[in-house]
């Protein structure tokens, strides 16, 4: 079991480097790319694009005007993110190389819905993650 997305697991983060395209527009992070497709307003995707950090794109993203839509599509969006991050030749085999390992996205910042904490958690990210993986082999 790979329960934390750090270390030798850091590229398994929505926070690892890698550049997305979305709606024509390009984002360092998945972290960035998702918290832009929340909203609907042009100027907050910038602002989101233009974010230093994974982190403040997070912040920044908890503070926008949420689409009518996002809880209904908010998972399709992070699924497309994923599949697009691995379809990187390094990161495919990295994600391939996790072989059968159940992939949790352990945390401490109260995360349940995209990961587990403290052994409670839906575990949202992991299952895309391996469900990616399991569609690469």
């Amino acid at each position: 079991m790979i329960n934390r997305f750090t270390g030798q697991y850091r590229f398994l983060s929505n926070f690892y480097p890698i550049e997305i395209e979305q709606e024509g527009m390009k984002y360092p992070t998945v972290e960035h790319a998702y918290q832009a497709a929340k909203t609907v307003f042009s100027l907050d995707k910038l602002a989101i694009q233009l974010c230093k950090t994974p982190g403040e794109a997070k912040c920044y993203g908890r503070k926008v005007r949420l689409r009518t839509d996002w809880e209904d599509i908010k998972l399709r969006v992070m699924r497309n993110l994923i599949s697009q991050k691995f379809r990187d030749v390094h990161l495919n085999l990295k994600l391939l190389a996790t072989k059968n390992e159940e992939l949790i996205e352990g945390n401490n910042w109260g995360d349940t819905f995209w990961g587990v904490c403290n052994g409670v958690g839906e575990n949202h990210l992991g299952k895309i993650l391996m469900d990616v993986r399991s569609r690469l082999i």
